[in-house]
């Protein structure tokens, strides 16, 4: 079974395993169940599959998957539209992601970093597509009590940090949808070695990693809520919004908005006198 196909797999077999009869609209096939959830017969069924079928494909035996057949299995299970993404990535030929991966390293969008500049009255950071800290603003390090330098992993700074734990105060949250959204980056780019490695060191050395990833959870990029304990002006909070370039889907601007004169409001201009730099990012310039 190739890699691609073990994780379609296993990620039907997650989907299939939260799903109960009952929840699927349909009766229980008769017989004694050793989980709650559909099993392969049911789910063939719900789909309009054939159990033999429906089996090749969880076993990673089915070479081909048409549309119509994912877009039967979305609907049985109920996947939401991230979901249903994911499923189609898994699925797609495994010829189609046989292309060399560059490790040049990612260049900021200017029109992310002019963007940038406009916000530098709330954090703000720019992110590559593994993770990579492209470029931010000086209140984001003031926030997170971390330089977060361009160049360096802000995965690695979530998991290994013990910053992130300390400051993030509702960091399980935080970090189990970072797990989710790898898993989303790794069934876009499975040829992706770097990624994957990095995955691979993660979920060796760090319990909580492993759990969410065996939970096959999965999401992409969206808004969340942060909150922060700063050691100088006590807590506060952040809604994450995420933007993106429609010619640089890879990169993505991180900002960290606030409820007008809330609390956390009030109090940013006050961080933002402690560091005047507005932006942080590599230097572009030959020989930089």
């Amino acid at each position: 079974m190739s890699r691609d196909r073990a994780a379609l797999g296993a990620f039907l077999r997650s989907r299939r395993d939260r799903l109960t009869p009952s929840q699927a609209g349909i009766e229980a096939f008769p017989g004694a169940r050793r989980v709650p959830g559909l099993r392969r017969e049911e789910l063939a069924v719900l789909a309009g599959l054939s159990p033999d079928y429906y089996s090749r494909l969880e076993q990673g035996r089915q070479a081909n998957i048409s549309t119509e057949v994912l877009d039967a299995l979305a609907r049985a299970l109920r996947l939401d539209e991230v979901e249903r993404a994911h499923l189609r990535d898994l699925a797609a030929p495994t010829t189609r992601h046989r292309v060399a991966t560059s490790h040049a390293p990612q260049r900021p969008d200017p029109g992310l970093l002019r963007l940038m500049h406009t916000l530098d009255h709330v954090p703000v950071l720019l992110l590559g597509h593994r993770g990579e800290v492209l470029a931010r603003n000086a209140l984001l390090t003031e926030v997170l009590g971390r330089p977060l330098e361009p160049g360096s992993s802000f995965v690695r700074f979530m998991f290994q940090d013990p910053a992130a734990r300390e400051r993030i105060l509702n960091w399980a949250d935080f970090a189990s949808a970072t797990v989710a959204t790898m898993r989303r980056e790794i069934a876009r780019r499975p040829y992706d070695n770097r990624l994957t490695a990095l995955l691979d060191e993660l979920r060796t050395t760090d319990r909580d990693v492993a759990r969410w990833w065996d939970d096959h959870a999965v999401r992409d990029y969206a808004s969340v809520t942060k909150r922060i304990r700063h050691p100088a002006t006590g807590p506060m909070s952040f809604d994450i919004e995420i933007v993106c370039a429609p010619h640089e889907p890879d990169q993505r601007l991180v900002v960290y908005t606030t409820q007008p004169d809330s609390p956390t409001a009030r109090v940013l201009p006050l961080l933002a006198s402690w560091n005047a730099t507005p932006v942080v990012r590599p230097d572009t310039r030959a020989g930089g």
